[in-house]
């Protein structure tokens, strides 16, 4: 048993791991994506809805699978065609194009939630009425000073519990990393199964991210209060 909770804490870092920095990189991400979203430019938001629509259309067990294998085929591809030249170009090209596994799930996550964390983000902003707009244009506000003071803090407490609900999406979803063979929680959790015979590990891995997901819920529950001063 203490061996077996040794391999899943080990797994269960490796999901943590995951689980935050596709926070840390996908949340900013989404920003910018939703202010494409929402241009007035015709070709720009024409590509970031194209993009929205393939991660939000398809599968991440697909995108994990097409961003860790695609591109080793793409500098095959790219190498047999125009294989001359200089050596060091295709060096840096395959070495650009032959990241691991663990950083393949990084890219795939942080590309999929940011295409939903900036639908959230967009539904937020145009959410709040163009008056409070012209009223801090009144007020003599800058356009960034009108969206950080004015505005951001609305939308935060607006998008918070959808933004909670793709969080703990993101709990669960870090299981899916096993795909492409990196070792988080759940991997962890089917190899004791399979060496032990038995089923208890997999329930364990389910305590595991019940109690994650628990502590995503209590910090997202404490800070809606927190701004709850805002109408």
């Amino acid at each position: 048993m203490v061996q077996m909770l040794s391999i899943m804490l080990t797994g269960a870092i490796i999901s943590l791991e995951v689980f935050f920095l596709t926070l840390v990189f996908s949340l900013p991400l989404a920003l910018p994506l939703a202010f494409g979203r929402m241009s007035r430019h015709r070709v720009i938001r024409g590509v970031i809805n194209g993009y929205l629509l393939i991660m939000r259309g398809t599968p991440l067990i697909l995108q994990l699978i097409f961003i860790y294998f695609a591109p080793k085929y793409l500098y095959k591809a790219l190498y047999d065609s125009f294989g001359g030249g200089s050596p060091e170009f295709w060096q840096v090209l395959r070495f650009v194009f032959s990241y691991d596994r663990f950083t393949a799930v990084i890219i795939a996550f942080v590309l999929n939630y940011a295409a939903y964390f900036a639908e959230i983000y967009r539904g937020g902003i145009e959410s709040i009425a163009k008056g409070q707009y012209e009223a801090a244009q009144v007020l003599g506000f800058t356009h960034s000073q009108t969206f950080g003071r004015i505005i951001l803090p609305q939308v935060i407490k607006r998008i918070l519990p959808a933004s909670g609900n793709e969080v703990i999406t993101l709990v669960k979803d870090t299981a899916l990393a096993q795909t492409i063979g990196v070792a988080e929680l759940f991997h962890a959790a089917q190899n004791a199964a399979a060496r032990e015979f038995s089923t208890l590990p997999i329930f364990v891995a389910g305590v595991f991210y019940f109690m994650m997901n628990w502590v995503v819920s209590l910090a997202f529950t404490w800070y809606e209060k927190k701004l709850s001063y805002y109408t």
